[in-house]
């Protein structure tokens, strides 16, 4: 059976049904484990004291905001590639996923930065990248909202995730890009390396990530699930109205 075969909506539906219940589970479980053991059981950074705890949010919300956002543009290609309506309806679904996402990451980094930094915001490049494409996202879920058409709005919202992709990867690079700015470079995989990240703080982040990944995945099936329903009801409603 080929990969495509899920672009069904049926078989969509059929797949999502048995995977839901067990991403769920271990959203849960992850999540949940990764959050405690990284608020309740590691110790306080000798310079940031407890406040360095926020990156168990803040890290997993940032990675996601912007990989959520990659996911919308290889669902928006698919779409345009191959006209599949269950990947235009993941790109939406994925959407506001990724706006919160990416308003936790900015809440989070501005009550972070404030005792760190000694400021809320700083027109830092990645910042200011990331709130562009902040934008793009509100963006993004307007225009779904303003074409009644689902097909226009979906190759038109294709097109505009293209063009926040460069927003997305300037997000993930403008450290590398400007050799200035607030931020430093990743250190989740310099374990070993000169300025890893603590080890008393690595597992408990990787699993916050692991479980925001979880958690992405599992709203989105739902999300796509709700959409495709949804597009059946209005089928059959438009059915009724001509039958009428």
């Amino acid at each position: 059976m080929s990969i495509w075969d899920y672009a069904n909506p049926k078989r969509f539906m059929q797949l999502t049904d048995r995977v839901l219940p067990w991403s769920l589970a271990l959203t849960v479980l992850i999540l949940g484990t990764g959050l405690i053991w990284g608020y309740f059981f590691t110790p306080d950074d000798y310079k940031q004291g407890s406040t360095v705890k926020i990156l168990f949010v803040h890290v997993p919300a940032a990675m996601m905001a912007i990989n959520a956002w990659i996911m919308m543009l290889l669902a928006s290609l698919i779409w345009f590639i191959r006209r599949h309506h269950v990947s235009a309806l993941a790109a939406r679904a994925a959407a506001p996923v990724g706006l919160v996402f990416t308003l936790i990451a900015l809440i989070t980094g501005a009550l972070w930065g404030q005792p760190m930094w000694n400021t809320w915001w700083e027109w830092d490049p990645r910042l200011t990248s990331f709130l562009i494409l902040c934008l793009f996202y509100l963006g993004y879920i307007a225009l779904w909202s303003a074409i009644e058409d689902p097909d226009t709005a979906a190759d038109l919202t294709a097109v505009l995730c293209m063009v926040g992709s460069v927003f997305a990867v300037l997000s993930r690079y403008a450290v590398k890009f400007w050799n200035q700015g607030l931020h430093q470079d990743s250190t989740i995989l310099k374990v070993g390396e000169k300025d890893p990240i603590d080890a008393a703080y690595y597992l408990p982040l990787v699993a916050c990530i692991i479980g925001f990944i979880l958690l992405f995945i599992t709203l989105v099936l739902i999300r796509t699930r709700t959409a495709i329903r949804a597009r059946r009801l209005n089928v059959l409603l438009a059915r009724e109205r001509m039958e009428g």
